[in-house]
């Protein structure tokens, strides 16, 4: 078994490299998934790691008995709350510092009066929606946490968010990964997921700077 596979050859072979790993460490897998996760979601720094992919594949392996589903659930349900938590505590240990700049050629105090006022309206959708999507969701509770949004309502679409990625995502993989036609294709499945959403976020940033241009 290759112990360090590069990241993207684990990416797009994630069922391959943790199914060995389960053969070889057994109930320490659980603990492999829930950093992974906690690290996506909890360090502004890395955004490329897997996060559907890798939750539909947790499913599947629970789907055939090689792992537990309500274990899984419980435990990267926590690493992903608990991510978003971490990620939110640093973005709002660096705000305030942030909103005493003074307008200069790298800072717009204005534009995050706007992030501070968009996130305390539309925060709540724009978490849980980040969740579905690669990168965004690294950066989504970071920017709540500068923007200053409320903690009780940030923790609120947290959890919720949270519960729909996880629960879901695990679920579908339960109950559908196992099919010969998705194992056969699941490296397109895998694309598939990294590539749609990111192009919804590039179409939708593009179409937002042309609206502003206009």
């Amino acid at each position: 078994m290759e112990i360090a596979p590069t990241l993207i050859d684990f990416i797009l072979h994630v069922d391959v490299h943790l199914a060995n790993f389960v053969q070889a460490y057994g109930a320490w897998v659980y603990a492999l998934l829930f950093v992974i996760v906690f690290v996506e979601t909890g360090l502004v720094v890395m955004p490329i790691l897997p996060g559907d992919s890798l939750l539909f594949v947790v499913g599947a392996m629970c789907g055939v008995g090689l792992m537990s589903y309500p274990l899984s659930v419980a435990l990267l349900l926590s690493a992903a709350i608990l991510g978003n938590q971490s990620n939110y505590a640093i973005g709002r240990f660096f705000g305030p510092k942030v909103f005493q700049w003074e307008d200069s050629r790298f800072f717009n105090k204005r534009a995050f009066n706007d992030a501070h006022a968009f996130y305390e309206r539309y925060g709540g959708i724009t978490l849980v929606a980040a969740r579905f999507m690669p990168f965004l969701r690294t950066f989504a509770p970071f920017v709540a946490g500068v923007a200053l949004m409320g903690r009780a309502k940030f923790t609120f679409f947290d959890v919720l968010g949270g519960a729909l990625w996880v629960v879901g995502i695990i679920t579908i993989g339960y109950f559908f990964g196992n099919f010969p036609w998705v194992k056969q294709h699941l490296d397109k499945i895998i694309w598939a997921m990294i590539l749609i959403p990111t192009a919804v976020i590039v179409l939708g940033a593009l179409k937002g700077r042309m609206s502003a241009k206009a």
